[in-house]
Order: C-alpha cells, then sequence, then structure tokens
C-alpha cells in the first residue's frame, strides 16, 4: 500500500518497507475481521449469496466501491492524496476484503469446489463488501503511531467528509443484522406506537453519542451552533443511518415482496442499529 503518512505538500507518496507494508495490511486484516466477522457467521448471509440476482451483486460492489473511495478521501490518514492513490487504497481493500471472505468461508466449510460457482461467488461477495470497508477502517484506525502524523490541531472535516463517515458508521453496525429473519419479524410484529418510541429511542441516543458524550471528537461536532446545529446534525445522522439500513435490507432481499408498513418497520428497527453506528462512525472513524 503506499504510505498513509506523507505529509501535505510532499511530491509524492513515499513507498513503505515490506515490514511497514505487512503491519499496514495487518491492520486491515484485523480491522476486517473486527467488524464483519459476526456476518460471516450467519445463516442468512449464506442463503443471500445462493440467491443474489446479478444485478444487485454488481449494484453492491458498486456501492460499497464508492463507499471506500468517500471513506479514504475524507476519513483516512492521507487527506491531501490524490484521486489515483484513493482509487488504489480502495481497490486493495476491496480486494484484501474479497481474500479474507475466501478464506474465512472456506475455513468455515460453507464453500468448497463441490459446490456450483454461482454459490461460491455470490457468497464471497456479499461478505466480501462488509468486510472491505472494515479493512478501509482497520488500515486507517489501528495505527496509533501514525494516527498522529503530520497532525496538528482538529482535522477540518467537511459536510461531505461527515456524511460518509455516518454512513460508513451505519453500514458497519448495520449489515451484521440485515440478514437475520429477525428484523423482519420485528418489523411486522411491533405495533406503530412501539416503532415510534423505538425512533424516539434512536434519535435520542444519536444525540448523546454525537453532543454530549465524552467520546474523542464529540466537542469538535458541537462547539459551535448552539441547540439548532445539535438538532440539525442528530436528525442528519438518523436520515442518513435510515438510508443506510434501508440499503442493507435491500442488498440481503428483506424488503422483497414485503409491503410497506413492513417495510417501514424493518427500517426503523434496523435504523437503531444503524444510528448508533452513525454517531459513533462521525466521531471514531476519523
Amino acid at each position: 500500500m503506499l504510505d498513509r503518512s506523507v505529509e501535505s505538500g510532499s511530491a509524492s507518496p513515499a513507498r513503505r518497507s515490506t515490514g511497514e507494508s505487512l503491519r499496514e495490511y495487518g491492520r486491515g486484516v484485523a480491522g476486517g475481521l473486527l467488524f464483519s466477522l459476526p456476518l460471516l457467521y450467519t445463516a442468512e448471509l449464506w442463503q443471500t449469496g445462493f440467491a443474489m440476482p446479478v444485478g444487485r451483486m454488481l449494484a453492491l460492489v458498486f456501492l460499497t466501491l464508492l463507499l471506500l473511495l468517500g471513506y479514504n478521501r475524507y476519513a483516512g490518514l492521507r487527506q491531501d492524496s490524490s484521486w489515483i492513490e484513493v482509487v488504489i487504497d480502495s481497490i486493495e481493500e476491496m480486494g484484501l476484503g474479497l481474500i479474507l471472505s475466501t478464506f474465512i468461508l472456506y475455513l468455515l466449510n460453507r464453500i468448497g469446489p463441490e459446490q456450483p460457482v454461482h454459490e461460491i461467488v455470490g457468497q464471497i461477495v456479499v461478505a466480501a463488501m462488509t468486510v472491505a470497508i472494515g479493512v478501509s477502517v482497520g488500515t486507517a484506525q489501528l495505527g496509533g503511531e501514525e494516527s498522529d502524523a503530520g497532525k496538528s490541531g482538529e482535522i477540518a472535516v467537511t459536510l461531505g467528509g461527515r456524511l460518509v463517515l455516518a454512513w460508513c458508521g451505519a453500514v458497519l453496525f448495520a449489515a451484521n443484522i440485515a440478514p437475520t429473519e429477525e428484523v423482519l419479524l420485528l418489523g411486522a410484529e411491533m405495533s406503530p406506537l412501539r416503532l415510534m418510541a423505538l425512533a424516539g429511542l434512536s434519535i435520542a441516543l444519536g444525540a448523546v453519542i454525537l453532543y454530549s458524550s465524552d467520546f474523542r471528537g464529540s466537542q469538535g461536532w458541537a462547539k459551535a451552533g448552539g441547540l439548532g446545529a445539535v438538532l440539525q446534525g442528530t436528525v442528519i445522522t438518523y436520515a442518513v443511518a435510515l438510508l443506510a439500513s434501508a440499503a442493507m435490507l435491500w442488498t440481503f432481499g428483506r424488503l422483497d415482496g414485503a409491503t410497506l408498513p413492513t417495510i417501514a418497520g424493518e427500517v426503523v428497527v434496523l435504523g437503531l442499529a444503524g444510528t448508533l453506528g452513525a454517531s459513533a462512525g462521525r466521531l471514531l472513524l476519523q
């Protein structure tokens, strides 16, 4: 991988030694498994891989690549890097996600040479997209020694960067729950009053995490704008969480054939996990 600790203004990125590159890949592997291992153990994931249409699978790959590009551009350690460098990093992370997913699924005896090719490919691709996001986050976040390199004071994060961080966090949290049958069951059975209460809880928890906690960076988000900014940031974060939750449910086929009330219920149910991820993501994944 390219050197992520190059100082701003350098003419070209420095190349890492073999040992440094191996440590960076190691952080990526750790991050990929840290955020996605529960998903790899989920039977619904395996079933989704069997049945996912090719068009939906390609859409998942494309959207994941966009998310990796956004994270590496706005939230990674090399915010001054060129788009070429960002693209290279993102493709490497997606490749590592595919390798990790293949290896773990094979060890778990979920894929093997006796299976049809489309089943093997489906399981690997569906799992690898979440793993790839974890790889990207792990590479940037688990390097404690480098995380302070080239920094002075707070990093200025644009609105686009904040949205990317929120979306990334929401996906990492929601993807491990979205394929389960329980989300569909809860979304169909919970009363409108309970769903409204769950939505209120999600919003309240998001506000607490963003503006009332002692998470690193929380003061940077709430330092200006007063109550209006707090409300605006909380609502935007919850909206991103709901959109990410809906995207995950669509990816795993949980919205197929469902009625509108059930779809709304599923999104709100998963939105609790998505909101926790989106709120924490804005503070911790930078």
